[in-house]
Parts: structure tokens; C-alpha cells; sequence
């Protein structure tokens, strides 16, 4: 049985997500896949059901790096409307409430991926500097991790 948390909605899916900003060096962890190597995003995924977005985090951060970090604060709140492009949601409109956690980062973390995209595509970590010249998601990243706040920010794309 799937747990996640992405329900259908008229024509379209409603997705709730965790994503983890884990810094190390002046640098962010992202992961990419084989499919679009070009195309990074923050490690994360969808919150379970009778999951807290603490606990996805914590639990997403382990099943992609191989490591169980602490969550440091909310640094982030993101709702964002787009147009799938995996199999499973091809060309639907998805509502996505996404939750970003600062994450504890101890200085030998050592990341090793072990994940796949929900198409069983294979999945690799990088880090990547702030302003790399590389797309990656979400794109607040780039302004907002240079000079980090105490407070939560909410953010909305609507890319329909």
C-alpha cells in the first residue's frame, strides 16, 4: 500500500513533501538522476501518511544519504503549483506544500546515495555551491541559503 501523501484532486494531485537543506563548507547537498543529469533538487520526498514533516525529513535524509541527521528548524515553507513529468503524473497539475528543514550536519558526514526517482531511475548526491551554474530546485535556494534568517519563509510558484 502507498502511504504517501499525494492525493487526486478533480484532474490534478495534491502532493505534501519534506525537503533537507544540509550544508557542509559553504556548499549544499543536492541529487540528481540519470535521466536528467542537468536537473538537481533537494534531498527529499513525500511525507508518509501519519508521518509528522519532521519525521519525513529525518526519515527521507537516511533513505537517500545513508545517514540519520537531526533537524536543526524550519527554514522554509513552499507551495507550488506545476506539471508533472514522471510517469505516474505525466502532464497533471499538482498543488505542492513543500516543508525545508535546516538539518544538524556533524563534520564527517560522509553521504552515500542509495535512492531511486519514483520511475526506478538511479539517483547520485552532489555538492553544489549556492550560486553554481547549474538548474536546480528549489530555485529560492540560490538567494535565500547565502544569507540565512532565524525566521520561516513562505514562498509560492505557480507555474501554470
Amino acid at each position: 500500500m502507498n502511504r504517501d501523501m499525494t492525493v487526486p484532486c478533480e484532474e490534478g494531485l495534491i502532493n505534501l513533501r519534506v525537503g533537507a537543506i544540509i550544508m557542509k563548507k559553504g556548499k549544499i547537498l543536492m541529487v540528481g538522476n540519470n535521466i536528467r543529469p542537468e536537473y538537481l533538487y533537494s534531498v527529499g520526498g513525500r511525507i508518509k501518511f501519519g508521518e509528522t514533516s519532521e519525521e519525513a525529513v529525518v526519515r527521507e535524509v537516511f533513505e537517500e544519504t545513508g545517514v540519520k541527521l537531526e533537524v536543526d528548524r524550519l527554514g522554509f515553507i513552499h507551495e507550488n503549483y506545476f506539471y508533472g513529468d514522471a510517469k505516474s503524473n505525466f502532464g497533471k497539475l499538482i498543488y505542492e506544500v513543500s516543508y525545508y528543514y535546516y538539518m544538524k550536519v556533524p563534520e564527517d558526514f560522509e553521504p552515500v546515495c542509495m535512492s531511486m526517482t519514483e520511475d526506478d531511475h538511479e539517483e547520485f548526491l552532489r555538492w553544489i555551491g549556492v550560486d553554481a551554474p547549474i538548474r536546480y530546485y528549489p530555485e529560492f535556494f540560490r538567494n535565500e541559503l547565502k544569507h540565512p534568517t532565524e525566521g520561516v519563509k513562505h514562498f509560492v510558484t505557480d507555474e501554470r
